[in-house]
């Protein structure tokens, strides 16, 4: 019966038009009336403890990175690079896309940034160069995904803090499994792309290419700059974002000059708003998150997961299918912070490693991104690149469906996530 008060509570306060944030605090209360121990102390206390979180401390910085990423010119200067390096190919502005999506996911850490940022360099490229619209937006919505699985991830720090998992490690597990999802892009585009008789541009010089990696190689040292730093240990994730703002900082304002202090207020005003909705949604989280312990609710989903708790392999395909159905009405954030509790105990439970979990769990609340009909970066991508959501909606269809099939081979060949995972951790 306390499942179908934590869901019909939280279902309903969101069907009413409710905030999520809002639908999960009433969810709570709901919970709390229920189990007859209503304290409105108990919730006030409970919604300090959610943002009162060292880890935490991550998220506006790499929120700051991510602004400051885009509006100082190392977006530019990564997708620069990667046109040199593959734009000659058949269909190379796809690759191009591609190749960027990892590179800049590098960088920021936010779906959303990255998209936008893409959408509006390449979209008019791939439409001027004759390929789809619908196709070009789709491949960008699906390559901007690619976010928060590569370090620097706002999802792991929010699935680290929730499940009480290593963010270092989960950063470091990630970095395979983000360019895999890269890879299966790239035989997807392939597909797409296959009867269409573009003419490439020209291949780029060694000199060209050699002066686009020496323009970007600022923007290149970032990514470098964080693996280092979390392999040998130099700094924790909550300090990596710190590092990420200031050296993001610096090379947009001393180096590329492109970001005047004139817009900086503007850029911090921005990454504030993005950080305090973040933030509220973890606070409000952690209502009923403490009502899901207190309640058991994890011991009856474990009850009710048993049939499955023999095989590792099945108990993981029904928790994915799980969060794509969810994905499909639920953003990312509150998927992670509802979710999390719930399933950890059952992962435990069946002896799941939880970074491995972790990583599969990111990957498909990142895929719920694009999905209809909420999917918020299939809304940016429209935004940007001036797209009806049907359209793009047909368009993302080949690349969700590409991604879907590694999320699932990573499931069938766990090796995949946890070997990279022991190289990297040591």
């Amino acid at each position: 019966m306390t499942i179908a008060v934590f869901t019909f509570s939280l279902l309903g306060a969101m069907a009413l038009g409710m905030p999520i944030a809002f639908a999960l605090i009433v969810c709570g209360v709901a919970l709390m009336h229920y189990l007859d121990i209503f304290d409105s102390q108990i919730v006030a206390q409970n919604i300090i403890n959610g943002a009162d979180s060292f880890p935490l401390m991550a998220v506006p910085f790499f929120m700051l990175a991510g602004e400051i990423m885009n509006k100082g010119g190392l977006a530019k200067r990564i997708v620069d690079i990667a046109l040199a390096l593959v734009g000659h190919v058949r269909g190379g502005l796809g690759y191009v896309t591609i190749l960027a999506s990892c590179a800049l996911a590098s960088l920021s850490g936010s779906a959303a940034a990255d998209a936008a940022a893409l959408a509006a360099l390449l979209v008019p490229m791939m439409v001027a160069a004759g390929h789809k619209k619908m196709y070009a937006a789709g491949l960008v919505a699906a390559g901007g995904i690619i976010a928060p699985v590569i370090p620097p991830s706002i999802g792991f720090v929010l699935f680290g803090v929730a499940g009480g998992v290593s963010i270092s490690k989960l950063f470091l597990a990630g970095i395979v499994p983000g360019l895999l999802l890269g890879v299966g892009l790239c035989f997807a585009w392939w597909w797409v792309a296959r009867d269409e008789n573009i003419e490439s541009p020209p291949r780029k010089s060694l000199t060209e290419i050699g002066r686009a990696v020496v323009d970007g190689f600022w923007a290149l040292m970032l990514p470098v700059i964080i693996v280092v730093g979390l392999r040998f240990g130099i700094f924790t994730p909550t300090e990596a974002a710190v590092v990420v703002a200031v050296y993001a900082l610096f090379v947009a304002t001393c180096i590329y000059r492109e970001l005047k202090l004139s817009q900086l207020y503007e850029v911090v005003v921005s990454a504030a708003l993005s950080t305090s909705i973040v933030m509220f949604l973890v606070a409000a989280a952690l209502v009923s998150s403490w009502l899901i312990t207190v309640a058991e609710i994890a011991t009856q989903v474990v009850d009710l997961v048993r049939p499955f708790m023999g095989s590792q392999t099945l108990l993981m395909f029904a928790i994915m299918i799980l969060v794509v159905i969810v994905g499909t009405a639920l953003d990312m954030a509150p998927t992670i912070l509802i979710l999390t509790p719930i399933l950890m105990p059952v992962v435990k439970q069946a002896g799941i490693d939880p970074v491995y979990f972790g990583v599969l769990f990111i990957i498909n609340n990142a895929i719920g991104l694009i999905t209809p009909p909420v999917g918020i970066v299939l809304n940016v991508v429209c935004g940007v690149s001036r797209i009806s959501m049907e359209d793009v909606i047909k368009g993302v269809w080949p690349f969700m469906i590409a991604q879907l099939v590694v999320l699932f081979l990573m499931v069938l060949f766990p090796q995949l996530v946890t070997g990279p995972a022991k190289w990297f951790g040591g």
